[in-house]
């Protein structure tokens, strides 16, 4: 049987599900970062445009963490206190249009102040201009690093 690369159900693959696995079949190692709020400016309306909005941001960085398991040492993992400082200092200063963008800046922040192979960016406006009642609308990126 071949497992089709949502793992077969159909639904939607969260971290952690059946694409969380190399060709090997070993688990891929992650740093995550959850909940992390941010003020940014982003969206369509000229009021969205106008002042800074709370986004909700989660990261899973993908990097081999085997070294770091050994050596107790900072320097061999991903450095998630300093990616945070990075992304509210840099994004606060920023405007986007769409959360696309806004998740898409994210992920080159990443790539710039990290060692991950890869990225998972989720990016949740928590207070969407809509008539309808939402707790929040989003979107969920993934990319690996390019090469060169």
């Amino acid at each position: 049987m071949t497992e089709t690369q949502d793992g077969g159900s159909g639904d939607p693959v969260e971290p952690g599900g059946a694409r969380d696995r190399v060709e090997s079949g070993q688990a891929r190692d992650r740093v995550e970062v959850r909940g992390l709020e941010l003020l940014v400016i982003c969206g369509v309306l000229p009021e969205e445009q106008a002042r800074r909005q709370p986004f909700i941001v989660d990261l899973d960085l993908y990097l081999d963490l085997r070294a770091a398991g050994i050596s107790d040492d900072l320097d061999d993992t991903a450095n998630y206190g300093s990616l945070i400082d990075v992304l509210v200092e840099r994004l606060a200063d920023e405007r986007f249009m769409l959360l696309e963008r806004f998740a898409a800046r994210v992920v080159e922040l990443v790539f710039a102040n990290t060692g991950a192979d890869e990225v998972t960016v989720a990016v949740r406006k928590l207070r969407p201009p809509v008539a309808a009642h939402v707790d929040t609308t989003g979107v969920r990126i993934h990319r690996a690093r390019p090469n060169g």
